[in-house]
């Protein structure tokens, strides 16, 4: 923006409005969805440290393999939202479909290599054998339904684009309800069933996916036949667009996931509860960027909105307001988090060494909470114009280039163990939220065509 107001920064209370119609649902069912996760590693922390470790490691490779499908929701959601900025809106949906089709054929496929690769993968990335012999199984059932979540997401997308994300809101509640009610049944063998232990977390996760798997079909049925759901698929030039702006999204997530697998193994190499604090610490974060993810997601369809109504200053703005608006909502949560960090801990950490070694870690999150943020929602804001090339090459150049070595060398090789490795984090995400913002304010991504 060249000539810059505090109008340009502070969306009046319409735009807060539309933003928040679209980013609330989201945001409450990725609430949701976090605590069903505390839940699950507070059940499955009960069986001690190496069946948490297991679930870590496990739930990180399964996010790995995910990444390939779930990168499609990016090309569903900029896709759509143009075309409802386009005036298209019998088209929407049809870019729903063909995320739809590629979810089914490459987690398909990813399924059935990966569920016979588990225990090569798991056997490589730790070396405790109680870690993998829990942890191979806890994988190999979640990844059945590894085509199940890349739907899931697409219809995600497609929610979040036509502004309807009160129905993922509805679905995703059903879906964890049942997930913690299976938790309880399966896990310790409740109501009769066989005490599973962490394969029956695993389980009643994979049962709940397919649950909500069948809702997203009832609701497109319903609220998305007019615009084409189920009618055949976007021309051939238009789903190739669809796949260019996934497969860097896809990349990137893959990169990412791989990113923190790879951050597991080095702390692997420091110990057993090193590994058991950073799961509990990488679900405590997810919580604290629940506001992100969701206005940025607001953020990514609003900006494909206003790209397909010709009106890139408009876009340039909603990226812009909604960066400052999740700076100051998450600086506040995380200078509150500081003040419960050793209570909060303890309801997920019985061993008091592992909680002290979650402790500092917890507060240096919540101290940059802030301006880690800040960067996702314009990551959103440049997927939403069609710029998932320019978000991969960033986010693998900084992950993969800077952090990861650096964390190697602070971890293991010098002897700073978990405090050092994300104190090496708080840096790394710091400095690409900023190089996001130079691009955003670059404005390279307005002449992007979707």
């Amino acid at each position: 923006m060249n000539s810059t107001t505090w109008a340009d920064w502070l969306p009046s209370g319409e735009r807060r409005t539309k933003m928040l119609n679209i980013a609330l649902p989201i945001i409450g069912g990725m609430l949701s969805q976090n605590i069903l996760n505390l839940v699950d590693i507070a059940m499955v922390g009960r069986l001690g440290d190496s069946a948490l470790a297991a679930t870590g490691v496990g739930s990180f490779v399964n996010y790995l393999s995910l990444a390939a499908v779930i990168g499609l929701a990016t090309g569903v959601q900029a896709t759509a939202a143009r075309r409802i900025g386009q005036g298209r809106d019998g088209d929407a949906a049809l870019p729903l479909n063909g995320g739809l089709l590629l979810a089914l054929l490459i987690g398909a496929l990813l399924s059935f290599i990966l569920i016979e690769s588990a225990p090569a993968i798991l056997s490589a990335l730790n070396d405790d054998q109680q870690v993998v012999e829990q942890g191979t199984p806890y994988l190999q059932v979640r990844l059945i339904a590894l085509a199940a979540v890349g739907m899931n997401f697409s219809f995600r997308g497609y929610w979040s684009a036509v502004h309807l994300t009160r129905l993922y809101f509805q679905t995703i509640i059903c879906m964890h309800v049942v997930n913690i009610f299976l938790n309880w049944v399966l896990i310790f063998g409740n109501l009769g069933a066989p005490a599973l232990g962490v394969y029956g977390a695993g389980m009643a996760t994979t049962i709940s996916i397919f649950i909500g798997l069948l809702l997203h079909f009832s609701y497109a049925f319903r609220y998305a036949r007019r615009a084409g759901f189920m009618a055949g698929l976007p021309a051939r030039h238009e789903l190739l667009r669809q796949v260019q702006i996934s497969l860097p999204a896809s990349v990137q997530q893959m990169f990412f996931a791989g990113g923190l697998v790879v951050l597991i193994w080095i702390l692997g190499q420091v110990g057993t509860a090193e590994v058991a604090a950073a799961n509990v610490l990488l679900t405590l974060g997810l919580v604290l960027l629940l506001p992100a993810m969701g206005i940025g997601i607001a953020c990514s369809t609003l900006v494909g909105n206003a790209l397909g109504r010709g009106d890139p200053a408009d876009a340039e703005r909603w990226g812009w307001q909604s960066t400052l608006l999740v700076l100051l909502i998450n600086g506040g949560i995380g200078l509150a988090l500081m003040a419960f960090a050793k209570p909060l801990l303890g309801v997920f950490l019985q061993d008091p060494v592992t909680l002290e070694l979650a402790y500092w870690p917890l507060l240096i999150s919540a101290a940059v909470i802030g301006f880690d943020t800040a960067g996702m929602v314009l990551i959103n804001a440049l997927l939403g114009a069609g710029a998932s090339t320019r978000v991969m090459l960033v986010s693998i150049i900084f992950q993969w280039l800077l952090f990861l070595p650096l964390a190697w060398l602070v971890g293991p090789v010098l002897g700073y163990g978990l405090l050092g490795v994300w104190l090496v984090q708080a840096c790394y995400r710091i400095a690409q939220s900023l190089v996001f913002a130079l691009n955003w304010r670059n404005g390279f991504w307005k002449s992007i065509e979707v």
